[in-house]
């Protein structure tokens, strides 16, 4: 047997990293996943290739987070190999080497903001963004879109491409008045560069693989059209699932594969999922078959029930609401753009953030500086109810000469009341702190 496209999975069960011994984000996530592959002779697919992990570096972390106090301090050796794993899978692409890849690996990565303190939503640094910006590091500039099919709303991911024009990030998630992190509002539509490229999808709980699908096909696909990306990722959460037992929607193996059909994605990172033998084995063998190119016709769930799963009529009614809403924002963005940010030199926005794993409460102002030449750059304030009070400073990869001018102003001039200073040179590709 033989696949249709050329396929690299990484793969990385953490087995020394474990928020406890029961938590449902541990090694056995992806154990199932393995012993599955194995059965269904995956293993033996000419094309479908394991490839190891790399280690990511203090500084593949530094081109996208602000690690508090720094990076050895906040992170352990399984979130090195786990971002390296995902690191590994993009370049299989990147290299060549496969056509797709898929990252089965944990920790996940979405909720990890640009600010990290701690674990929240079982994440501290962001795999698919670390990954990403090591690629454009070291294969230059690219035009990116971000799938975010996770249960939960795709939050960090949202803080670091917030103002990238460059990185369009469409999350469709269960609404985030019924489930953690709370955020994903149709209105969270981007920064004063970015207007419109980031895209909120909330669905309310119940919605099944006929919701989900719709949302493909009536807005992420005629986006992605327009949008033209060069790289397609799939921010591949699986807690979607009917069976997931910390969400609430109805969504199927056969939904999982048949979206990833459509989409087409070169990359796919694992992010949450958490019915472990009843969803994980059979979503993520249909994924890995779609990416292959080959039949997934086969994948069921031994407890699938389509009567009980049948999606409600004002579901459906609903999803087609918010669908239109959702695309005419985008077909519209650069009017809304100006009726929001017009005039206006410099963005203010104000965040409480709580990291649920460690209890740790975070306050923090991000200033994003307009600029009619580049994307500007970013000022941040932040302190938690650790003792860190920190200055942050970020100018973006296209930063013209003035921007980079006053953002090193921001960060020399930084001086007493603040534990840690902060920048990201990303123009030039160098961290700094003092």
């Amino acid at each position: 047997m033989k696949a249709n496209r050329t396929l690299g999975i990484v793969f990385f069960p953490a087995f020394d990293w474990a928020i406890s011994p029961t938590h449902p984000e541990r090694e056995e996530r992806l154990l199932y996943t393995m012993d599955q592959l194995h059965e269904e002779g995956i293993t033996d697919i000419e094309g479908i290739d394991f490839y190891n992990p790399v280690i990511a570096t203090p500084e593949d972390i530094q081109r996208v987070h602000f690690a508090v106090p720094d990076v050895k301090s906040r992170l352990t050796k399984s979130h090195m190999v786990s971002i390296g794993g995902a690191i590994e899978a993009y370049d299989l692409v990147f290299s060549k080497r496969a056509e797709r890849s898929f990252a089965l690996v944990r920790p996940p990565g979405h909720h990890a903001h640009r600010v990290v303190y701690g674990d929240r939503g079982f994440c501290i640094v962001n795999n698919e963004a670390v990954a990403l910006e090591k690629m454009r590091a070291k294969y230059g500039d690219l035009r990116v879109a971000i799938i975010d099919t996770d249960c939960h709303h795709g939050d960090g991911t949202e803080d670091i491409y917030w103002n990238d024009p460059d990185t369009l990030l469409i999350s469709f998630h269960q609404d985030g008045r019924t489930l953690f992190p709370g955020t994903g509002s149709l209105d969270d539509a981007g920064g004063p560069s970015a207007y419109g490229y980031n895209i909120n999808i909330p669905l309310p709980p119940g919605t099944g693989a006929e919701g989900f699908l719709y949302v493909l096909d009536n807005v992420v696909m005629p986006i992605l059209d327009e949008y033209k990306p060069d790289l397609i990722i799939n921010s591949a959460g699986q807690d979607n699932h009917y069976s997931d037992p910390i969400t609430n929607m109805n969504f199927t193996a056969q939904g999982y594969a048949l979206l990833n059909e459509k989409l087409n994605p070169d990359i796919a990172v694992l992010e949450g999922g958490y019915s472990i033998q009843g969803a994980l084995p059979y979503v993520n063998l249909g994924i890995i078959l779609a990416m292959a190119g080959m039949d997934y016709s086969g994948i069921i769930e031994p407890d699938y029930n389509p009567k009980a799963l049948k999606q409600e009529p004002q579901i459906t009614e609903y999803i087609k609401v918010i669908s239109q809403a959702a695309y005419t924002r985008w077909q519209n963005r650069d009017r809304l753009r100006d009726q929001k940010y017009a005039g206006k030199q410099v963005v203010a926005k104000n965040k409480r953030i709580y990291y649920d794993t460690d209890g740790i409460m975070e306050n923090q102002t991000c200033e994003y500086y307009v600029c009619d030449s580049c994307h500007g750059y970013s000022v941040t304030h932040s302190s938690c109810d650790r003792g860190y009070k920190i200055k942050a400073i970020t100018a973006s990869r296209k930063a013209c000469y003035s921007c980079m001018e006053k953002a090193m102003k921001e960060y020399d001039s930084a001086g007493k009341g603040f534990t840690n200073v902060y920048m990201q040179d990303r123009k030039n590709d160098k961290y700094l702190s003092k």
